[in-house]
């Protein structure tokens, strides 16, 4: 009597668990989900800062993402499969875009990510994704890093830091005349790693570094840094890190009277730089490795499709997470064919998205290496003669 009073305890508690277990798992599945067998669906998520200072760019490379997937839903679903986008929002921080890549790989259905913005977010989440074998492409990662650790599942679309940091420096020697320099970073992986490649660079030209200080992801008074500046008399500077900071640096330089030439990376390409720095932005130069989306038929296209999609107008890197997302599709297209119509493994998509091959993106036509590196990225130099974004095309560099 005892065991079957036992017995009957244990089922009835078994029970209980399993219902409240049912109802929990239904509380998080959306009403879409539930209703689709999850053979047939496929995700691919995003990483990107969808809050914080680098939020406008984040959002619209998922944005980039998602029009991208959008249009090609009906093509999967003749394929017998239903595609669903899941935005992470990374925050620019390490610790949550490694938190956020641990939940990506406990959800079986996500078999890719785009992402990141941040170099030093990528750098740490990816060795996640690889642990997993979950294929990703960035639409903006620049650090020589994030490829040259020889990982299977990391790839980008964008030129490294070891050829926009040269570029920019040879623009600044040799045509802005620039032969004292004074460079400023923001101790970043990103925001080091360029300014070091810049520096490197801008010796080699035969100009001289006069100083090379750091500042403060987050930091609001430049004036120490900016005394410096004064002191040293430059003829440019040089800034490796984001827009929230360097909008600040810019307009509280101008305030003090500094009015050289300012120099920075594609981290200070967004329509928010002239925002923050209003007026004080002319005469800012910036590499970036994101292409004027005007210059083609196709680039123009995406324009018209995104505007009308999300009434608002792209930023520099909206097309990189749409052709991110295009190498991503043609990679899993290429992978469910390979796969007799199945859904394929991660490692069998990142082998596929791996190997794509002269994919013509809206802007940018892809080639991955075997390092993940694209064949055909260049960095592209520009202009801001008035307090308008984006800023007048100047010049282009292959990588």
């Amino acid at each position: 009597m005892k065991f079957k009073k036992s017995f009957s305890l244990l089922m009835a508690s078994g029970l209980a668990l399993g219902l409240l277990a049912g109802c929990g798992e239904k509380s998080e599945t959306s009403s879409t989900e539930s209703k689709t067998d999850g053979s047939k669906v496929i995700k691919v998520a995003t990483q990107s800062p969808l809050s914080g200072g680098s939020a406008t760019v984040g959002e619209a490379i998922k944005l980039g993402a998602q029009l991208a997937l959008d249009e090609q839903k009906d093509k999967f679903k003749d394929l017998g499969f239903e595609l669903q986008l899941v935005p992470y929002d990374d925050q620019g921080d390490p610790k949550k875009g490694v938190a956020n890549a641990q939940l990506i790989a406990s959800d079986k259905d996500i078999l890719a990510v785009i992402g990141h913005y941040n170099s030093g977010v990528a750098i740490p989440s990816s060795e996640v994704y690889e642990k997993y074998s979950i294929p990703m492409v960035s639409p903006a990662n620049t650090a020589t890093e994030v490829t040259d650790r020889g990982l299977k599942t990391v790839n980008r679309i964008v030129a490294r830091d070891d050829s926009q940091g040269p570029s920019g420096a040879d623009y600044a020697v040799n045509t802005i005349g620039a032969k004292k320099i004074f460079i400023v970073q923001d101790k970043t992986a990103y925001g080091t790693g360029l300014a070091n490649a810049f520096k490197e660079g801008a010796e080699k030209a035969g100009a001289k570094v006069l100083g090379f200080e750091g500042i403060t992801v987050g930091e609001k008074d430049f004036n120490g840094v900016l005394n410096q500046i004064l002191s040293k008399k430059p003829d440019l500077v040089y800034f490796g890190g984001l827009y929230a900071e360097g909008g600040l640096l810019i307009k509280q330089a101008r305030d003090k009277g500094i009015n050289i030439p300012f120099m920075g990376g594609d981290g200070m390409d967004s329509s928010t730089l002239v925002e923050i720095a209003g007026d004080s932005v002319k005469n800012t130069y910036i590499t970036s490795v994101a292409g004027d989306s005007t210059k083609s038929d196709s680039g123009k296209k995406f324009i018209e499709n995104y505007k009308k999609s999300f009434n608002k107008d792209p930023e520099s890197y909206s097309v990189y997470g749409y052709d991110s997302m295009g190498a991503v599709l043609k990679g899993l297209e290429d992978a469910i064919k390979a796969n007799d119509n199945k859904k394929p493994t991660r490692q069998q998509l990142a082998e596929a998205v791996r190997s794509v091959n002269d994919y013509q993106g809206a802007l940018t036509k892809i080639t991955f290496d075997d390092k993940g590196d694209n064949e055909f990225a260049k960095v592209f130099i520009y202009q801001f003669k008035e307090a308008k974004y984006p800023a007048e095309f100047v010049g282009e560099v292959a990588k």
